[in-house]
């Protein structure tokens, strides 16, 4: 998630804080809060089948992120109604669940779930290709997951957030496709957004973070076919391509450390 930094409050009524230096058992917390999304993210992409309902995928989220002691982040943040975001082919990010979205062969689905585990959460996105897809929505799946390791890969004490936003926009730009401007990725801890904003593009409306260990980023390009540019669809949260062309995003929680970075929300690890 990532309009939902600017837009919702925490569930609870804490204000965000700034930037946060997490702890040794702060840290340790958030492995736990972002192995279970790893997990239900994991179970997700080898379940997702054509003929299920974006609804199916909610109920099974939601159900195995109580099943290991933490409860979905999501779920009743400002009022959104599920424990995942589906967003399929020209939807961009945080498409509502619904029974009346079935799944079909060739969509490309982008799901995002968090996990509420003692008291610090952990987020991460991933985009499925149903079934045989197109060429052109392979390339696009595969260049937004590359586009996000070549930005994790800048990730270290004493680097910027403008090195992560230039790897990813070089690499998307270079591969034929845009970056969509109107989200970021976000700090991640005791709130499920807090600051920095990190951006995925060059820009200097935004402050250009020095990275310190122990800072813990959700890390999240999104990336389009055609225009960058989105619209809001009238349920107020799904956000869908201006010309509506295919949209991939992927999205880890990545600790900073001294010498680089640690991927808490990998799904290879569970």
């Amino acid at each position: 998630m990532n309009i939902l930094s600017n837009l919702l409050p925490q569930s609870s009524p804490k204000k965000r804080r700034g930037i946060e230096i997490k702890s040794q058992r702060e840290i340790e917390i958030m492995r736990q809060a972002a192995k279970i999304v790893a997990i239900v993210l994991k179970e997700i992409s080898e379940m997702v089948e054509p003929g299920m309902t974006t609804a199916d995928l909610d109920a099974h989220a939601e159900k195995r992120i109580r099943e290991m002691g933490a409860t979905p982040s999501f779920k009743g943040y400002h009022g959104f109604p599920a424990s995942i975001c589906s967003s399929i082919n020209q939807e961009v990010v945080h498409g509502i669940p619904s029974r009346k979205k079935v799944i079909r062969t060739g969509d490309v689905l982008k799901v995002d779930t968090g996990a509420f585990f003692e008291g610090f959460h952990g987020d991460s996105c991933i985009t499925i290709a149903v079934g045989q897809v197109t060429p052109d929505a392979a390339k696009l799946i595969h260049v937004a997951e590359q586009a996000l390791y070549k930005g994790i890969e800048q990730v270290r004490a004493g680097a910027f957030l403008l090195d992560l936003a230039g790897a990813i926009q070089d690499y998307v730009e270079t591969n034929g496709f845009k970056v969509v401007e109107d989200f970021t990725g976000h700090g991640v801890g005791r709130n499920l957004h807090e600051e920095p904003s990190v951006f995925n593009f060059r820009t200097h409306a935004m402050p250009n973070v020095k990275l310190r260990a122990g800072m813990t980023l959700a890390i999240e390009p999104i990336i389009n076919v055609g225009t960058k540019n989105t619209r809001i669809l009238p349920d107020r949260w799904t956000a869908v391509t201006l010309d509506n062309s295919l949209s991939a995003q992927f999205e880890h929680t990545v600790l900073v450390t001294e010498d680089g970075y640690e991927i808490l929300t990998d799904r290879t690890k569970v």
